[in-house]
């Protein structure tokens, strides 16, 4: 689940608040979460090359923003890469197969940021098997050349609001052709049936749902303490959760009318997505999954440059009892040959979102 502002407003059955005092408006314009948004400023402000590019790197796309990564220093030159169990998504991702699809999408993306620098990255993959680290990662100067989809990075989001109802065309399906299967208009009507299918099994399974409301980061006190989850802010937000109107408590429970607000909010983004984009793998090793993120971030970077949002929708893909069926049926129609469908998601326009908020790359590190 991932909940935007409008969404969580559903979650109260739309009320809100309103208040015309000077003091209201000093209130208002200090709820930006500068603290949790500062690791996008930082960005490049490192003077070893290894920190310069992760600092790149943990802006990635992941899911539910848990930045499982953490990185480890290792003589002058080289880097391990580890993900950290104690952020794992047990109930909708219990293989962490999808946990592994955003560490693919970090490493990508300390490649490129490298790469700025003219400095390559040889990279060895789960050298100690799946219990020691992702990738041990030996920076060479002099071996790499820049690579232009990085000149998209700060400007790259996964959207979470709906679309603007502007069709894609052929010229922009084709910027994705290399990442992806993009199918848009009526050839994307049966990905959207099962993709809100999913939803609507995910926010009628109990575990599943309180998985997400457990991550969620109320006001800014609570994302800058945790930048990371599902990040609430604003000033809406914030006094309603003071007022009691806006608890976790009725983000959890399902009859809730707003609650159910909400679900059909996100069912409705889903049902007039203009087009949906389908990632597959042939197998679904561990190294499928970080070559699949490697992808998923590419292919973000590449919307972005085409003026596109991509809005990931991964309910279809996890693998948990309840959602057994609608997994088969997915890759029934889209991975026939045995392989795995990997990534979901939603594509469209739309105004670019906020920033999410980001650990500073000194929490991630082992050694700093």
């Amino acid at each position: 689940m991932t909940l935007s502002r409008r969404k969580t407003l559903g979650l109260l059955g739309g009320g809100t608040l309103v208040a015309a005092t000077s003091g209201f408006a000093v209130f208002a314009n200090t709820r930006t979460p500068t603290r949790a948004l500062a690791p996008w400023d930082m960005a490049g402000g490192y003077g070893d090359m290894r920190m310069r590019a992760l600092s790149y790197a943990l802006l990635a796309p992941n899911p539910h923003n848990r930045q499982p990564w953490e990185a480890e220093l290792i003589g002058d030159d080289t880097v391990a890469i580890w993900r950290d169990p104690a952020r794992d998504l047990p109930v909708t991702d219990p293989f962490a197969r999808q946990l592994t699809i955003g560490m693919g999408c970090f490493l990508e993306l300390m490649r490129m940021a490298a790469a700025e620098d003219g400095v390559g990255i040889e990279q060895t993959l789960f050298p100690q098997g799946e219990d020691g680290p992702v990738a041990f990662c030996r920076f060479v100067p002099g071996a790499a050349q820049p690579d232009p989809l990085f000149a998209h990075v700060m400007e790259r989001r996964s959207h979470k609001e709906a679309f603007d109802g502007q069709s894609v065309g052929p010229d922009a399906q084709a910027v994705l052709a290399p990442y992806a299967q993009v199918f848009a208009g009526d050839e994307a009507t049966a990905l959207r049936t099962l993709a809100e299918e999913a939803w609507l099994i995910e926010a009628s399974t109990q575990d599943a749902w309180q998985e997400s409301v457990d991550l969620l980061r109320i006001g800014k006190a609570e994302i800058n303490a945790n930048p990371d989850g599902i990040d609430v802010g604003g000033t809406q937000m914030e006094l309603l959760a003071a007022a009691g109107l806006f608890t976790r408590e009725a983000a959890s429970d399902l009859n809730n009318p707003g609650t159910r607000g909400a679900v059909e909010d996100t069912r409705n983004a889903i049902a007039t997505a203009p087009a949906m984009i389908v990632q597959t793998t042939p197998s679904n090793t561990r190294e499928d999954q970080i070559a699949a993120g490697a992808t998923w971030l590419r292919l973000n970077l590449a919307a972005t440059g085409a003026g596109l949002a991509v809005r990931p929708v991964s309910q279809a893909l996890q693998e948990y009892p309840e959602m057994a069926e609608v997994y088969a049926a997915i890759h029934d129609a889209y991975a026939p040959g045995g392989g795995t469908v990997q990534m979901l998601g939603l594509l469209g326009y739309a105004p670019r979102t906020a920033r999410t908020p980001r650990w500073p790359l000194e929490t991630r590190m082992r050694n700093a």
